[in-house]
């Protein structure tokens, strides 16, 4: 009985419910529309603006001496902070998005690059930039290396994975600044936090890659100005000051005149020492990918160990660290039947990485969301290695062969 009975005020309810739906519907199906509308709009003229700005590879070939700290890369990367805020028009009418830059550190058969991918319109930037904070740099323009290799797991079997942070990225990792690179030191006693990837990207054999991407964007908190959405994006900053205020409450006891108040031990001075210098530098949103490619006869796991490890001396138990998020393969043969999800998961990372694509369309957030790091952690993670890292196939350039031309701006 209880069944039918149930079943009887369901029925009730049904129609009721659908005279409610039909009665209202002059409110809620124009807005319903509208906001169809508004997506394929928006999709449509940010695809259209994205495409007009075009790109460009650039290579930067390191000189025979670096004597600078990772602090040079630190002001070469501020320089690319363009957050100008836009309006109504510019959203809705030009799909105007912010611009984003790919940092790109790749081996190819142990021959090291170090490349910038950006929007034509900031390339004199970027060269200019490293002109003026690397004396004998050189800056030109690469052809794609990513172009010829496409997905074929019999002859081109290839491992794609992205990174994410540990914990809440309002943390830092650990940077330059804590392994002293921002004190004047003797060469051989300088600890660069790179070397040890810098070292396995020269050591990978003849038809093997290593492919690692760092897409940055500037970060400040969003309107319906800015992505036409009807919410906001957190202000990182804030978050990171109300950690620290938390912090400091936990060690003082905060107003609770009971509490018990202790000094702060060591580990707690330098945490939040660390998150007030975050605090002071500019925000990136972020996106790692890493790829290890190689020929069928010469693909080794190791190159997969060799990939997650190298991110490993950026961890702090402390503060912040790398972990793998969401890789190709799949941990049971039954999650996969027949390699179907894979291969699609393969076509899908490699698509977006070769368009550099990561903050908007056609692969916005594909398997991970961005993070937040600053300038500093950044530099810390890609920057021009000095003298101290001796890899052979770390290749510098001979002599300068011209000043940086006069017309570039400063």
């Amino acid at each position: 009985m209880l069944r039918d009975y149930f079943l009887s005020v369901q029925f009730e309810f049904l129609p009721t419910f659908a005279k409610i739906l039909f009665s209202t519907s002059t409110i809620w199906l124009p807005l319903l529309l509208l906001s169809a509308f508004l997506s394929v709009w928006i999709k449509y003229k940010r695809t259209q603006f994205i495409t007009k700005q075009g790109g460009v590879l650039l290579e930067i070939k390191l000189p025979q001496d670096i004597f600078k700290s990772p602090l040079a890369m630190e002001l070469v990367l501020t320089s690319l902070y363009q957050a100008a805020k836009k309006d109504y028009l510019k959203t809705f009418l030009k799909g105007e998005v912010r611009p984003w830059f790919s940092l790109e550190l790749v081996s190819i058969d142990g021959n090291i690059h170090f490349f910038i991918w950006t929007h034509l319109r900031f390339r004199k930037l970027i060269e200019s930039q490293f002109y003026a904070q690397y004396p004998g740099v050189e800056v030109y323009e690469a052809e794609d290396y990513t172009k010829n290799v496409f997905v074929d797991p019999t002859k081109l079997p290839l491992w794609g994975t992205h990174f994410k942070l540990t914990k809440d990225d309002i943390y830092p990792i650990k940077t330059y600044i804590d392994y002293g690179l921002d004190r004047e030191q003797e060469e051989e006693n300088k600890i660069d936090p790179m070397a040890s990837m810098i070292e396995f990207l020269g050591s990978i054999k003849a038809g093997e890659q290593i492919w690692i991407q760092i897409l940055i964007q500037a970060h400040r908190k969003n309107t319906l100005k800015d992505d036409a959405i009807l919410r906001t994006k957190n202000d990182w900053k804030k978050a990171g000051k109300e950690e620290i205020k938390k912090l400091i409450e936990e060690i003082s006891g905060g107003d609770d005149e009971d509490a018990v108040r202790r000094a702060p031990t060591m580990g707690e001075k330098e945490t939040i020492g660390a998150l007030e210098r975050s605090l002071s530098k500019l925000p990136f949103e972020v996106g790692i990918r890493g790829f290890y490619i190689a020929r069928n006869e010469s693909f080794d796991p190791i190159g997969i160990a060799g990939l997650i490890g190298g991110f490993r001396q950026y961890g702090s138990e402390t503060l912040n660290g790398f972990k793998l998020a969401k890789f190709t393969d799949f941990d049971y043969p039954w999650q996969d039947f027949r390699r179907i999800r894979r291969t699609e998961r393969e076509t899908k990372l490699l698509s977006a990485y070769k368009l550099r694509s990561f903050f908007n369309i056609p692969y916005k957030h594909y398997m991970v969301k961005p993070f937040i790091l600053t300038t500093e952690e950044l530099a810390t993670i890609f920057h021009l290695p000095s003298r101290t890292i001796s890899t052979p196939t770390l290749t510098r350039v001979q002599s300068r062969k011209s000043e940086a031309p006069a017309n570039l701006p400063i």
